[in-house]
């Protein structure tokens, strides 16, 4: 795992072998635990083992209970374990008390998971909205970060904003969260005008939502190899949150068969809130969008647990009225298809191996294209002006030049057909 100074400067490459700890209110959170696990994997951390403890509500104190806490001790002794990390998110005074039992690193979920989206972000847009995020989480926790801060000076959950002392200087921290602010409103007014821009281009857009490591950037990748644009191709890699920062691609399947394709960051259960706000900005694209295709990793035994956190968060961005198209990927791990209980119209492709792309095609092209009306127009040899229109944002079918005019046989929008139904022919 890669430390940093104060300065965000890296110091050395470091491992931490790592205990993970579970509460169970009664329910089952193997799912949630494992995850949990390849949260940490993701972050550089060596499992070494982990604990559940089942109780009706929290211990205030310290989560799971003073005798469990003497059990973890023992535990985190006999392993050799540096850190523990807990499944719930920790109140300022559940970390405190938890490191002075315990003599080591403790973090929770959700400093794990800004941790790594704070390690991969890459833009400065997605810089600052993950210290905006974890600034947000640390500030009414300062009391239970001192200690931690202090004694272990930087490493896991202090990557970004770095060690600054957070305990000692709230205003430091609103000052800085305000400038943080100002600024990320700056570059979504830059974005606005980008949106404007393209929505004067017609171009439809489409939005890959999903799950982390469900294969949407594989997805992507594969539309503009189809699209013959390998050079503008994404990072993909096998692994939880391995992209961060929204990408726009143009794809063109036939001539005036375009359309904008956005890949937005992967979910996560219990993904925090405050990420969720932070990223509202980079999310709100998904509002503009035509057609959302929800990418779905189905060789995951659970997937169904993975559409429902993708669709509470698509309600909460306010998408939830989006045309939508189920898009089951991986099928190459699996004997037999899986079974869609959406409702949704579904498809069942491999990114990875290329099955089923083209019927991936034909279902976008008829949502996106499908509504679009076939007319015979003549248009005048002194409108040029329609003439270009026609040829630069329709489908032309047949162009002929005539004794009175240019004959255009087309396919065009609604929209479009009413400005030129004059023309038609019929």
């Amino acid at each position: 795992m890669v430390r940093f100074n104060e300065n965000n400067e890296i110091i050395k490459e470091e491992e931490y072998r790592a205990i993970l700890v579970g509460l169970s209110r009664g329910e089952d959170i193997t799912y949630s635990m494992d995850e949990l696990s390849g949260l940490a994997e993701a972050a550089g951390v060596q499992v070494l083992g982990q604990m559940i403890q089942s109780l009706e509500k929290p211990n205030p104190a310290t989560l799971i209970g003073k005798g469990k806490v003497s059990e973890l001790a023992e535990m985190q002794e006999a392993m050799e374990a540096d850190t523990v990390i807990f499944n719930e998110e920790l109140s300022g005074m559940q970390l405190r008390n938890l490191e002075e039992a315990l003599s080591v690193r403790v973090i929770d979920r959700t400093i794990l998971i800004l941790d790594i989206f704070a390690a991969r972000a890459t833009s400065r847009e997605g810089k600052l909205q993950v210290e905006l995020a974890q600034l947000q989480y640390r500030m009414p926790r300062l009391t239970g970060f001192g200690r931690s801060l202090s004694r272990l000076g930087g490493g896991i959950g202090t990557r970004g904003p770095g060690e600054k002392k957070l305990e000692t200087d709230r205003r430091h921290i609103a000052k800085r969260m305000d400038d943080i602010k100002k600024e990320l409103a700056q570059i979504k007014n830059t974005r606005s005008v980008q949106r404007s821009q393209r929505e004067k281009s017609e171009l439809p857009v489409v939005a890959l939502m999903g799950y982390t490591n469900s294969g949407k950037s594989a997805l992507m990748n594969r539309l503009l190899s189809l699209s013959q644009k390998e050079d503008k191709a994404v990072t993909e890699r096998d692994m939880l949150f391995a992209t961060l920062d929204t990408q726009q691609r143009s794809i063109c399947l036939e001539k005036n068969h375009e359309f904008i394709l956005i890949d937005t960051v992967g979910f996560v259960s219990k993904l925090p809130h405050s990420l969720i706000q932070a990223f509202k900005a980079t999310l709100e694209e998904v509002t503009y969008a035509d057609l959302l295709l929800h990418v779905v990793d189905s060789s995951y035994e659970n997937y169904d647990f993975h559409i429902d956190v993708t669709n509470r968060v698509i309600e909460e961005i306010g998408a939830g009225g989006k045309e939508k198209l189920m898009v089951y990927n991986k099928i190459d791990r699996l004997g037999q298809l899986p079974v869609d209980a959406t409702g949704c119209e579904s498809v069942f492709i491999s990114a990875k191996r290329g099955d089923n792309m083209e019927l991936l095609l034909e279902q976008i092209k008829e949502k996106l294209f499908g509504s679009r009306i076939k007319a015979r127009l003549l248009i005048p040899y002194d409108r040029g002006d329609l003439s270009s229109y026609l040829c630069e944002k329709t489908a032309v079918l047949v162009m002929d030049y005539r004794e009175n005019g240019t004959f255009f046989e087309v396919e065009l929008s609604q929209a479009d057909y009413n400005r030129l139904k004059a023309y038609d022919t019929v």
